[in-house]
């Protein structure tokens, strides 16, 4: 194992190892980068930063669609002790939103992107009356597009271990999004207690799809594999979006031995799989798929490893771990190679102090949870109740955690820090958790947050946007993630107060889901109608109550109604389509599968995520190649529009 103290002295350390970062950009479109490139055109891309002006302890915003620029960028900024500072492109007006509160949170920042995504930007501002914020911020801009001349090599900075390595904002958030602060000590520590339980060494090969702008991505398999010298391949997310099939088939073709995934990634592959057979896949490589980001499925789990077995997948690869970005990633794992250990709960005995009572898996109210291991070393995890007081094993409470790899607070965000952590120093995690035979089982959120597609959503940010629809006002709508039997992961499923007709909350329901589609890209499974918000005395709604009610079955009847009266008044389908129209719904039908698709219907009221998205623009763009870009489906939202746009510029071309 390496003996480095920083992310500085790592990179120093691995310039001279003949070794290799591999990108996989298309089926046959591969690129390796020896480590020695690597460092060299960091040093270069510092040059031009430090030109512009950028000095050790100075942010920088990496806002880059591309994983090799991105990597590039990153290690330009750790070795001139520039602050890098993650944001995810995203592709719908929150996501442009949410750099701009970033960029307004970190003062002055500078910005490493395109110039296409600056301009977009811009443009964005200007229309929300962030003119000032923009202005600043292009003024520190240094776009990609203008680098030509990578020879000229930037001064390093000897960076110490207690010194900030980067700031992680959270992901998901749509309104003041929170930046954890990670040291370089936080980082190598996290490295250090990874590897000492997982074994990762020179012999690994690793692949990953997750964004770089997320933690899994950026650190799990980029950060702790270069630690460890393993030869890292990513993938672009985009890419496995599009083609899911393509992870398996680079992991069986590189021979891979570390993989990973959230749990919508397993979901994602096995739909597109289908029944078709596994064929042409060599998967007895593979010691360690990492499962974690999200709440994990063990169904999803036994299903997604049965259904993989006959290529060779072992069936205790499945590495279900916990981790948060405070923790720098990891806070407890399982001894490798040793089976998945599972236990069923009563799901109405997991309030904080209560005492576990197992049940049996196939019972009504059971709820699978699968162990997570023990904390890694350099990391401590106590459950506590309410007033912080450790708990006995066998209790639910709520999870802390402490150690080398534990952040020190949020950026200058006093509140947000205060209600983080414990008078004797433990950070609150936000998740409930159990012991339960020397293992850590997560059973659920003390902290009110959404996984969905792996990310994380604040349930009162996605009120706020629905709140915009005229009518429902604050605590008349509660945003909560509910996972129904069989679904493996979780849904986006909204409640709203209504004591009317079902008739009169269609249109409202309606609005809901397309507003919330459109500004954050995720698709709502159902809007409820309710006829009361269920609070606590002191007013705080009580989300947990609303997902049980929904469970058990008490909105069935209106959801079915609603349901009927959708259809009826949608009608008969255009009975004449041309030919852009007709490939065009052939498109959205795929991608769409088992909803019934009009040309005038409104993609967004049907449920077209921001992953739909992006499946039906790849399909588009193949076959009218770079005539539509993927936002201007926000622009023309229904079949009919878009064909007409479509139809435009063909005429034009």
């Amino acid at each position: 194992m390496l003996n480095v103290t920083t992310l500085t002295g790592l990179i120093e350390s691995n310039r001279t190892v003949a070794r290799a970062l591999t990108y996989l950009e298309g089926e046959n479109d591969t690129r390796a980068v020896g480590f020695d490139e690597l460092y060299e055109r960091a040093l270069g891309i510092l040059h031009h930063l430090q030109r512009l002006g950028a000095r050790p302890g100075d942010k920088l915003i990496l806002f880059l669609g591309n994983n090799e620029q991105f990597i590039d960028a990153f290690w330009a900024a750790v070795l001139g002790g520039i602050i890098p500072v993650p944001v995810a492109l995203g592709i719908s007006d929150e996501h442009r939103h949410k750099l701009l509160r970033i960029a307004r949170r970190l003062g002055d920042p500078f910005i490493y992107t395109e110039r296409r995504s600056l301009d977009r930007i811009a443009a964005f501002a200007e229309q929300i009356g962030e003119g000032g914020t923009m202005q600043r911020l292009r003024a520190r801009a240094f776009l990609v597009d203008d680098l030509d001349d990578i020879s000229r090599a930037g001064k390093v900075h000897a960076a110490r271990p207690e010194d900030i390595a980067f700031i992680q904002f959270s992901s998901g958030s749509t309104s003041e999004p929170k930046g954890v602060v990670l040291t370089h000590g936080n980082i190598i520590a996290n490295a250090r207690g990874s590897t000492e339980v997982a074994g990762f060494n020179e012999n690994d090969v690793s692949l990953s799809w997750m964004p770089l702008t997320h933690d899994m991505g950026l650190i799990g398999f980029h950060l702790v594999m270069f630690f460890n010298r393993v030869h890292a391949h990513i993938m672009p997310t985009e890419l496995f979006v599009r083609r899911p099939l393509l992870w398996l088939q680079f992991a069986s073709r590189i021979r891979a031995t570390i993989l990973c995934s959230p749990n919508f990634g397993y979901k994602h592959y096995l739909k597109v799989l289908g029944e078709r057979p596994v064929e042409g896949l060599d998967l007895s490589s593979v010691r360690l798929i990492f499962n974690g980001a999200e709440p994990i499925s063990v169904e999803l789990c036994e299903q997604f490893l049965g259904r993989l077995a006959p290529a060779g997948l072992a069936g205790n690869a499945m590495y279900p771990v916990y981790g948060l970005a405070e923790a720098s990633l990891a806070v407890s794992f399982p001894p490798p190679g040793a089976p998945m250990r599972t236990i069923a709960l009563n799901r109405h005995q997991l309030g904080v102090g209560a005492e576990v009572q197992l049940v049996d898996a196939h019972s009504r109210d059971a709820v699978q949870l699968v162990s997570e291991g023990k904390a890694i070393p350099y990391c401590e995890v106590r459950i506590a109740d309410d007033e912080d007081r450790p708990l006995a094993e066998g209790r639910i409470g709520n999870l802390h955690m402490r150690g080398e790899n534990v952040t020190r607070g949020y950026y200058e965000n006093p509140q947000a820090n205060s209600a983080a952590f414990t008078a004797d120093g433990w950070l609150r995690t936000g998740d409930l958790a159990v012991v339960h035979g020397g293992d850590l089982y997560v059973s659920g959120r003390a902290k009110e947050i959404i996984f969905v597609n792996g990310q994380n959503y604040y349930p009162h940010d996605l009120e706020g946007i629905a709140q915009r629809i005229e009518g429902l006002e604050l605590g008349k709508v509660v945003a909560a993630g509910v996972r129904r039997p069989p679904s493996e992961v979780e849904e986006l499923v909204l409640f709203v107060l209504h004591r009317g007709s079902m008739e009169d909350f269609l249109p409202i329901a309606t609005a809901v889901a397309r507003l919330i589609n459109e500004q954050c890209g995720l698709e709502v499974a159902e809007v409820v109608p309710v006829k009361r918000i269920p609070k606590t005395t002191s007013g705080k709604i009580q989300r947990h109550l609303l997902e049980e009610n929904l469970l058990d079955g008490e909105f069935e009847a209106e959801l079915t109604e609603l349901s009927a009266l959708r259809e009826a008044a949608r009608g008969p389908e255009s009975a004449s389509l041309s030919a852009i129209e007709e490939r065009l719904k052939t498109i959205c039908d795929t991608a769409l599968g088992g909803k019934r698709i009009d040309v005038n219907d409104n993609l967004f009221e049907l449920g077209a995520s921001s992953l739909k998205l992006i499946e039906i623009h790849e399909q588009i763009d193949r076959e009218y190649p770079g005539k539509i870009d993927l936002t201007e489906l926000f622009d023309f939202p229904t079949i009919a529009e878009l064909a007409r746009h479509l139809e435009s510029k063909l005429v034009v071309a």
